[in-house]
């Protein structure tokens, strides 16, 4: 892979400046950071989840995952405050960049009848949120090794103002849109 943070310098930032008309390069959006999360149904019913999860989180980001642990109590999902639900990841500076690469060129493209992603995805603060229904589309985990399948979130947080500015990097960035 080529350094992705050099490319966006090189290049994305000027056309953001010309596109968004920004004088400053420093106001121009960037990559905060990207967090990944994987919500483990039972996962306190069978530990072996987790395992699975945490296991295939770590391959996929090159990063140890951290357990997430609800917040509240929700009786319809029959869910009790302080359970482990899930694990996540924070990636931010060169492996942001790498799995940003990553995601855009290797992954999306294996997905099948993949279209573009969905321009709605942002919220009013300029993030993209991505889910993926199974995490095996990725490279380093082998399809014929998965036990279990899980779904998978990834958030792409930026220092753009609102969505519109959130959108022009992700574009330029190379982020596959639906037409």
């Amino acid at each position: 892979m080529t350094d992705f943070k050099q490319t966006y310098l090189d290049t994305v930032v000027k056309k953001l400046e010309e596109e968004l008309k920004v004088k400053n390069p420093m106001g121009v959006p960037a990559l905060s950071k990207i967090v990944v999360n994987i919500g483990v149904k039972g996962a306190n019913a069978d530990k072996k989840n987790m395992e699975i999860a945490a296991r295939a989180l770590e391959q996929i980001t090159g990063q140890k995952a951290k357990v997430t642990i609800a917040k509240k109590s929700i009786a319809g999902f029959k869910l009790r405050e302080g359970e482990k639900i899930g694990l996540v990841v924070t990636l931010r500076g060169r492996r942001m960049y790498d799995f940003f690469e990553k995601v855009v060129t290797i992954v999306l493209p294996r997905i099948k009848d993949f279209r573009g992603v969905k321009k709605t995805s942002f919220d009013s603060r300029g993030n993209y949120t991505l889910g993926l229904t199974e995490y095996s589309v990725f490279p380093e985990i082998d399809p014929g090794k998965v036990e279990k399948v899980f779904g998978l979130e990834m958030t792409v947080v930026t220092t753009a103002k609102n969505s519109e500015g959130a959108f022009a990097l992700l574009k330029h960035m190379g982020m596959p849109f639906q037409k």
